[in-house]
């Protein structure tokens, strides 16, 4: 399985709509992947406060459409990333959509864990409730968004829901991107699950971004990653190689807490 993952920059002197164009072209020229994934919030900037409000989206928004006719002609699966939805009550969240290689919305997952304490995301979105999978043809992805990198729980979740292929969408800051690479590394680890974690490069609203997109297989061997800048990471990806490092070191089946049923 060939995942390509696009680290776009976001580049405060680029609109929105240029920057959901370039990101669309980008993902068409992904033709011939199985799985392409951009970050989170790309559109108007993780840390881009001060214009959630302005450039928040009906669901099946300009986002949507446009993400949804990339996916159809590059003809891959895509996670494109995460916007701000404005809800039909108007409560706003930091939604992350999944297309299918036709162009169908397949997942909209809500990011569960909003980060500010008690500013920014955290005050100005709502919540999501619902882990979200997804199942590809030879794996099942589990979603994730930034922030909730930092709880395991959540993680573990998706794995007793199935999922073989872990995505994180980000928006990490540089000044804790240590943090972003070895919490990745452990969710790989601990779950033994591929993991797919994409950042945004540039800055955001003055916060300078980390980069440092990783694909990380089973065992946590990182198999990619990328620079600072604007880059497009493309791995092969082998997801019998899951279900090998669980039937050959079946740590998960030896849980004793939070138990769920046997893998």
């Amino acid at each position: 399985m060939r995942a390509s993952l696009i680290q776009i920059a976001v580049d405060p002197d680029e609109s929105v709509e240029a920057r959901r164009a370039r990101a669309a072209s980008l993902v068409v020229a992904q033709r011939g992947a199985d799985l392409v994934v951009l970050p989170e919030l790309w559109p108007v900037g993780a840390f881009a406060y001060t214009a959630f409000e302005a450039e928040a989206e009906p669901l099946e928004g300009p986002t949507h459409e446009m993400m949804a006719k990339a996916a159809a002609e590059a003809g891959v699966w895509l996670h494109a990333g995460s916007f701000v939805e404005r809800a039909d009550d108007g409560t706003l969240y930091n939604t992350s959509l999944v297309f299918s290689p036709e162009g169908e919305r397949t997942a909209a997952y809500r990011k569960i864990h909003r980060f500010g304490f008690d500013q920014g995301e955290a005050v100005m979105m709502g919540a999501g409730e619902e882990l979200v999978t997804v199942a590809l043809p030879d794996t099942t992805l589990g979603l994730a968004t930034c922030y909730d990198l930092r709880f395991p729980e959540q993680f573990r979740g998706l794995v007793d829901a199935g999922a073989e292929t872990l995505v994180v969408a980000a928006g990490w800051p540089e000044r804790r991107r240590a943090h972003w690479t070895l919490l990745a590394q452990a969710r790989a680890v601990e779950n033994q699950a591929y993991v797919l974690a994409v950042g945004t490069a540039g800055t955001h609203a003055g916060v300078q971004q980390a980069g440092h997109s990783s694909v990380i297989d089973p065992w946590g061997e990182v198999l990619a990653q990328a620079g600072a800048d604007e880059e497009i990471l493309t791995v092969e990806l082998d997801p019998e190689k899951v279900r090998m490092t669980r039937d050959q070191f079946p740590a998960l089946k030896d849980r004793r807490l939070g138990l769920a049923p046997p893998l």
